[in-house]
This record gives structure tokens, C-alpha cells and sequence, in this order.
């Protein structure tokens, strides 16, 4: 909103020239959703503590301390992420941008969902929510419905290509049978998300650490000088995207606050599926979906173990680790929370500069 302000008045205040820089609103926008979160935050967990008795029932097979220490947190905390996000973006972002708006939709549509989890968990005081299957199928559905607008709004030539990192051609063009990737993409990275989502700030870092690695790749996909020289797909108007991610980490920050141990609100699936959802979406829009998987290879891990768990004790009756998904594995082998959530954000970071290396190694 304030870039088009700056449009009307730069001849008279030069100065709101600022305005029109993606990087400045970039900031702006971290900065204003952290403060939305910060002064409205404290208002929302009373809201939703008003209304949660006994707060998010906990797993009664998990980790011991978690029944003793986190029972009575309120959750849907995702509330406090999708409305600091959205004012922010009205504010800072370009609002005529259309692929801002598909990945806020997918935040949207997926934190429905995930809200709709969280209530009928809440109501019915288990932790089991939607069918599992039910939850599956609607969110194929969304997640078509999302790829339809991604493909519509990207070039022809490149709607329904999967490029490989390290790897300057090789793109492969799937046409209509993209979807089916794009579907595993979104599903896959909301799911992701959801499952790493077990200990006080181990999923909302990484998620803003991924946030930050894409910030910077949809900056460089949205300039031609940028994109030509690193050899990857220039995607006109995506470095609007940019403001996307600050508004995205600037509320996962402020989400934190209240986060950090000891957690005074959990984000719930109302968080953990909008903000996954928010990342396929986001990957596939600047095409780069391999590099997301890199870059989010802490949720590929706690994803993987838990289908090995699965699979493993269907198969043979056995289970490979303690307990999945992987957190809780080093839970049960007595690894304090805070040593496990902080070398899970290493992980990432690591992660994160590989990823990010893929865009000049080629």
C-alpha cells in the first residue's frame, strides 16, 4: 500500500522514493509484523487460553515431561502469524502482485484447515483432529487449486518445469503431469513442517531460516541482471516475493516470543501447515523446489523418519528409533529440549548455505 502513497507524493517528498525499493519495504515488513505480534500478541493468547481449558492435549505415548511441563498451553498460535503476515503485507507488499497473494492463500486455505484440526482436537480433548485420510484429500485439493494459479501466472515456457541444482540445462518440462509434483511439493512441505512442530521453538526457526534463504532467492529470480547471471530462471515479478518472506519472518520472530521455552502458546497445525504450505508454494513459484528440499532438509529428516518408524514396524514389528518423529528420539535418549532444538537450527543454517550455494555452483 505505501509504494503506491510513494507514487502519488514522490514529487513533493522525494524522499518516499524508499518506498519503491523491494529491499527497504523487505525490512519494513519484518519489522511491522514483528510489532503486530509483539502488541497484539499477548491480547491473543488470552483469547484463545479463554477458550482451551486444558490448552492442546499432549500425546499420552510422549516424552514424560512433556505431559508434566506443556499440558495446558493454549495453541492455535498460527493465528498470531497469518494476521501479523497479512497486515504486513497490505501494508509493505505490492498489492496488485499476484504471486504475493497465491502464497498467502495457500497460508490461508491450509491454516483453515489446520485451525478446523486444532478445534476438534480442543473440543473433543484427544490429539487425534481431522481423519487422517480427510485431511490428505483436502489438501491435494487446495494444493491443485494453488498450482492452477502458480501456472497461469508464470511464463509457458517454464509453468511446468523442474530445474536440478549444480546443473546449468538440466530442466526437465513435465507439462500436465506437473502437478502431481507440485501436489507432493506442497502437501509434503505443510506436513513437513507439521511433524517437526514438537518442541518450543524447533520448527519456527528453521522455518524462518528457510524463509530467509528464499528471500534472497526470489530477489535474484525477480532481477534479469541477477538471474542471467546465475543462470536460473528470471520470473518477472517474483522479487515482490521478497516482501513475502520478511513479512513471514518478522511474524515467525514475534510468533518466538512467546515460543521460547517455556512456551505460553503453541503454534498448532494452524501454524505449522500455513507457513509449509506458504514454502512449496513460494519454491515453486521461483523454481526452485529441489533447492527447498535442501534448504528444509530438517523437515525432510523428521518426514523420513517417521515414514522408516512406519514402515519398519508394519514390515518387521520393530521400531528403528525410540520414537519419531526424530526429536523425540533424542528425547528418549535423554538429550535436554534446548540442546536438541538449538543443533536442529544448526543443521539448518548448514543447510540453508548449501542450498544457497546451488545458485553459483552450476
Amino acid at each position: 500500500m505505501f509504494n503506491y502513497l510513494a507514487e502519488e507524493y514522490i514529487d513533493v517528498f522525494s524522499y518516499l522514493n524508499l518506498f519503491n525499493y523491494i529491499t527497504f519495504r523487505t525490512g519494513a515488513a519484518i519489522l511491522s509484523s514483528l510489532l503486530f505480534s509483539l502488541i497484539f500478541g499477548e491480547i491473543i493468547i488470552k483469547k484463545l487460553s479463554s477458550f482451551q481449558p486444558i490448552g492442546q492435549p499432549i500425546r499420552s505415548d510422549g516424552p514424560l515431561n512433556h505431559i508434566i511441563q506443556k499440558a495446558g498451553t493454549p495453541t492455535m498460535g498460527g493465528i498470531l502469524i497469518i494476521t501479523s503476515m497479512g497486515t504486513s503485507l497490505l501494508l509493505w507488499g505490492d498489492i496488485e502482485n499476484k504471486f504475493i497473494w497465491i502464497c498467502f492463500f495457500s497460508c490461508l486455505i491450509f491454516g483453515s484447515l489446520g485451525f478446523a484440526d486444532d478445534f476438534i482436537k480442543i473440543k473433543y480433548k484427544n490429539n487425534k483432529g481431522i481423519k487422517a485420510s480427510t485431511r490428505i484429500f483436502l489438501q491435494i485439493i487446495f494444493s491443485i487449486i494453488i498450482i492452477y494459479f502458480i501456472q497461469i501466472s508464470l511464463p509457458s515456457n517454464i509453468e511446468s518445469t523442474l530445474t536440478f541444482p549444480f546443473f546449468k540445462n538440466f530442466i526437465i518440462n513435465f507439462g500436465v503431469f506437473y502437478y502431481v509434483i507440485g501436489v507432493f511439493i506442497i502437501v509434503g512441505s505443510a506436513n513437513a513442517v507439521n511433524l517437526t512442530d514438537g518442541l518450543d521453538g524447533l520448527a519456527i526457526v528453521p522455518v524462518m531460516i528457510v524463509a530467509m534463504a528464499f528471500a534472497f532467492i526470489a530477489y535474484v529470480s525477480g532481477n534479469i541482471i541477477f538471474s542471467d547471471y546465475l543462470q536460473i530462471s528470471y520470473i518477472a515479478e517474483s522479487g515482490e516475493l521478497t516482501v513475502f518472506c520478511g513479512a513471514l519472518i518478522g511474524s515467525a520472530l514475534g510468533f518466538l516470543w512467546f515460543n521460547a521455552p517455556p512456551a505460553k502458546v503453541f503454534m498448532g497445525d494452524t501454524g505449522s501447515l500455513a507457513m509449509g504450505s506458504a514454502l512449496g508454494s513460494l519454491a515453486i513459484i521461483v523454481k526452485h523446489e529441489i533447492v527447498l528440499a535442501i534448504v528444509g532438509g530438517l523437515f525432510v529428516l523428521e518426514t523420513l523418519s517417521v515414514v522408516v518408524q512406519v514402515v519398519s514396524y508394519k514390515l518387521t514389528g520393530k521400531r528403528v528409533f525410540k520414537m519419531a518423529p526424530l526429536h523425540h528420539h533424542f528425547e528418549k535418549k535423554g538429550w535436554a529440549e534446548s540442546t536438541i532444538v538449538i543443533r536442529f537450527w544448526i543443521i539448518t543454517i548448514v543447510l540453508a548455505l548449501i542450498g544457497l550455494a546451488t545458485l553459483k555452483i552450476r
